[in-house]
């Protein structure tokens, strides 16, 4: 007798919001009317919104009951120090500064850490980090292996930084030209792709070695200890709890957006464990954020926050949360649409230049996709491929990344397995029909991170998607 049984969500449903059906013509103007970017449509025009996993999860009924505590003092709140103590039992790092969101923390750290002309090694790059690298006067550097840059390969852990990269980079431009490396667990622009505690550990040996600190962007941390846990050898009997807290203890302090892993709508936190470092940025939190006991957040987000960080370590949640990411992406392999491998953390990646193989690079094949995609079903999603890179701000030119990839990110605790075949049959239908998929060129594009307002047209007809 067969030893395996189906799993279902560590949860029930307790309220519903209803959704809002949409005609194939409706979905036809109003991507015209957004340029053909999916971050500009209205989310009441969206069927199935699997954009991003940012903000979008659903709070736990503690997390809902714990926004009624919420002290809304100007100075010294009760929540800061409730969330203070989460960070510091979870995360491991003493000082704990809440900021509004990851972005605000990315912003801090760049400003107190990067002395203008240093480089930042990373395994891969992410949009807003980088940007507030090189605004901070940085250069980012990609030290990732190379495995992690091919769609195809299997590796587990295409988020691990390749150890000679980065001593090759030590050796070019010394120990004083690194401003600090930048570890994503997992890595977004891969895939979702974890790196793995092994890799972690050596690459902390080689950076204290030359007195090079590690921060890490601990955005999906969890989920990379899940990884760690099911594909690690060593690290099967640990709870997420443990491998969370041996990542961390590689790092000199990280940066969070919590509107992923900790399951809240708003917020993040910059933690650190050097005093001194922690006093500048909460010098410039004042200006940029508000008070250090507060950073931007209500009292009644930073309880949720706290909470929500306890929640999620908790290896059932975890479990359904990557189940349900692995459904949508074994439905897509057997089908033979071609997505990112091994199949990530937070998302299902659409290979959106095998996908569209006839449309060239400047006609951004994965915007085109994503906005076939809404025409064709409903469902949102976001491009992370040529428009997400930007331009070489030295030439000018438009940088096309080996990666051209379509997003399918799923919130947390949000949508039925049922809302995943819904997306899994759209997809397939597109697959099959991909000829009748045009490119787009610009009409509009912003200077800085433009994947959020840029807008586009068909380069022929007016319409992504042709009957």
């Amino acid at each position: 007798m067969s030893t395996h049984r189906s799993w279902a969500e560590p949860w029930k449903v307790k309220m519903v919001e209803h959704l809002r059906m949409t005609t194939r013509a409706q979905r036809e103007s109003a991507i015209r009317e957004a340029g053909y970017n999916t971050f500009l449509l209205p989310s009441r025009l969206v069927y199935i919104d699997l954009l991003t996993d940012s903000g979008t999860s659903a709070m736990s009924d503690r997390q809902w009951a714990g926004l009624m505590l919420g002290d809304e003092a100007y100075a010294g709140s009760e929540n800061y120090y409730h969330l203070e103590d989460a960070v510091r039992e979870h995360y491991g790092f003493r000082e704990v500064i809440p900021t509004h969101q990851g972005r605000g923390a990315e912003h801090l750290l760049s400003r107190v850490a990067i002395h203008p002309g240093q480089c930042v090694p990373g395994n891969m790059y992410f949009t807003t980090t980088k940007a507030h690298q090189e605004l901070a006067g940085g250069r980012f550097v990609d030290v990732i292996i190379d495995e992690a840059h091919d769609a195809d390969s299997s590796h587990p852990f295409k988020g691990d930084i390749d150890l000679e990269k980065l001593q090759t980079l030590i050796d070019r431009v010394g120990a004083a030209g690194i401003a600090y490396v930048c570890v994503g667990a997992t890595v977004n622009m891969a895939g979702g792709q974890p790196i793995s505690l092994g890799n972690l550990r050596a690459v902390r040996a080689l950076c204290a070695r030359h007195g090079i600190r590690i921060f890490l962007d601990a955005t999906r941390a969890v989920e990379n200890a899940y990884f760690i846990k099911t594909r690690e050898p060593g690290h099967a009997d640990r709870t997420l709890a443990q491998i969370l807290r041996a990542m961390c203890e590689c790092a000199d302090g990280c940066t969070m957006s919590a509107k992923k892993d900790s399951l809240v709508n708003i917020g993040g936190f910059l933690a650190l464990n050097d005093a001194a470092l922690a006093e500048e940025a909460r010098n410039l939190m004042v200006l940029y954020e508000g008070l250090q006991t507060y950073g931007g957040l209500a009292g009644r987000d930073m309880e949720a926050l706290a909470i929500g960080i306890a929640e999620s370590v908790d290896f059932d949640h975890m479990h359904a949360r990557i189940g349900q990411v692995e459904y949508l992406g074994r439905k897509l392999l057997e089908a033979g649409v071609p997505i990112t491998r091994p199949i990530g953390g937070h998302g299902v990646f659409l290979d959106a230049a095998r996908f569209l193989p006839r449309l060239p690079r400047d006609q951004f094949p994965a915007q085109a996709l994503a906005a076939a995609l809404y025409v064709d079903s409903g469902v949102r999603s976001m491009e992370r491929g040529g428009v997400s890179a930007g331009r070489d701000q030295k030439t000018g030119e438009n940088l096309f990344p080996r990666l051209e990839l379509v997003r399918l990110t799923i919130p947390r605790r949000v949508y039925t397995q049922a809302h995943m075949d819904v997306t899994a049959e759209s997809v397939i239908a597109l697959h099959r029909n991909r000829d009748r998929i045009r490119g787009l060129k610009f009409t509009h594009e912003p200077r800085h991170l433009r994947f959020f307002q840029a807008r586009f047209d068909p380069v022929e007809g007016d319409c992504v998607l042709v009957d």
